[in-house]
């Protein structure tokens, strides 16, 4: 979603039906709305914004996921942690976690609720970085994919050196990938992109500290792949950039050209005229039949961790040395990893807490407190009445009961303040 386009979509939002705050968190591969209101009148709101300005259809609906009170304070914590990314632990989400409040912030679409919330989510994150061995051993994307093309290519730290790269895309993993590029030694690198103003806005910024980066005509692709060793793709396209018939052109130039070099010289690098391709983005930028065709191999997201951290766990017990710092890396990061989660549900339990009961009078703090304790009691024996039910239904009971807890409560807690107070009954909430 467009920056100008998510700005609009906030100022519908903002107006609708049983939504008071909200804000817009887009990407490449997702598109969240965080919303503090009315669950039933909220869902419902957005559903008729998809409908009416991205054709939704309803069928469509049960693709999405819908997460409340617990579960929605978890997903925001993970998302700002990095535990809930395309590549466990990169950096670009939480970033773009952080853009997305102050754009909401700055057209006044969120209040005391939401920003609270934002802000504890950047606070554990904190956390998580200070407390654990989590980030130190966290691997972007495009840093996983060069790292990969290096290993690929040969010695590192001269792999890149003589290779011509071409990265499609001009968002924030592209950017990314184009400075870790840079970083490992590339001295020629073209950024392409379907608007091809974008590109060329990207190639000037980061140009003026490697003029080796330069922006291609998108028209002009083709010609770029011919020359081309190595093609990072990271755009939001919503289909593939690379087809089957696309590269079946190139793929005949490109081994027309590396046979009459291979004539010249018969001690060529094998793996010197091969084209890589990485993908990535989600959904995928390239067709997998391209991979096919001689001379040209292809790594998604899925590849790359495989290639890179293979796991520990799938191993033999005999493992090489040559092998061991590789699978004491995955479980140093597995270790940081289940720490960081273990940080996450506890901070979640601690800011529900302040969130259903802080700044609460004690008479409604007690019916909060007591009406949990009820529904508890009634579930459980249910339970052993009724029971044992499957964990699908287990949960949807408890999701229940607590939906019909927070009703009451907030139904209760708002004809308490409306007495005591006229002018804050129309704000006053304590459902999540």
């Amino acid at each position: 979603m467009a920056g100008c386009r998510q700005a609009e979509v906030l100022s519908i939002l903002a107006q609708a039906e049983g939504i008071e705050e909200v804000i817009v968190f887009s990407t490449s591969n997702r598109t969240e709305f965080i919303l503090w209101g009315d669950a039933t009148l909220a869902v419902n709101s957005i559903l008729r914004l998809l409908t009416a300005e991205y054709d939704l259809k309803l069928q469509e609906w049960n693709s999405f996921y819908r997460l409340l009170d617990e579960q929605a304070l978890t997903h925001a914590f993970r998302v700002s942690c990095g535990l809930d990314a395309m590549y466990i632990g990169e950096g670009h989400i939480a970033r773009q976690f952080a853009i997305a409040w102050q754009q909401a912030r700055n057209a006044g679409c969120t209040g005391r609720h939401l920003d609270s919330l934002l802000r504890q989510a950047l606070a554990v994150r904190r956390r998580v970085r200070k407390e654990t061995e989590f980030v130190s051993h966290l691997v972007s994307a495009p840093h996983a994919a060069i790292q990969l093309a290096e290993q690929i290519f040969g010695s590192t730290g001269v792999a890149l050196a003589g290779k011509n790269v071409v990265l499609f895309g001009a968002g924030q993993m592209a950017e990314s990938a184009a400075r870790e590029l840079v970083r490992r030694g590339s001295q020629s690198i073209c950024l392409v992109n379907h608007n091809d103003s974008s590109a060329q806005e990207l190639a000037g910024k980061l140009s003026l500290r490697n003029p080796a980066i330069r922006a291609g005509a998108f028209e002009e692709r083709w010609k770029h792949l011919a020359s081309a060793d190595l093609v990072i793709c990271a755009t939001s396209a919503p289909g593939f950039v690379f087809t089957a018939n696309d590269m079946k052109r190139v793929a005949m130039e490109r081994n027309e050209a590396l046979r009459n070099e291979s004539a010249r010289n018969q001690n060529a690098n094998a793996r010197a005229g091969k084209l890589l391709l990485i993908d990535l983005a989600l959904p995928r930028n390239i067709d997998p039949a391209v991979r096919v065709f001689e001379g040209v191999l292809v790594y998604d997201l899925e590849d790359i961790e495989r290639a890179i951290e293979p796991r520990g766990e799938s191993r033999s017990r005999n493992v090489d040395a040559g092998d061991a710092p590789r699978v004491l890396y995955r479980t140093a990061r597995r270790l940081g990893e289940d720490e960081a989660e273990r940080i996450v549900q506890a901070e979640v339990r601690e800011f529900r807490k302040q969130l259903l009961l802080g700044g609460a009078p004690p008479e409604l703090t007690a019916l909060r407190t007591r009406l949990d304790e009820i529904c508890r009691q009634e579930l459980e024996s249910f339970r052993l009445e009724q029971g044992p039910f499957p964990k699908d239904q287990d949960r949807l009971l408890a999701a229940v009961g607590t939906r019909i807890t927070q009703k009451i409560a907030g139904s209760l807690a708002r004809d308490l303040i409306s007495s005591a107070h006229p002018r804050a009954a129309k704000r006053a909430s304590i459902s999540a």
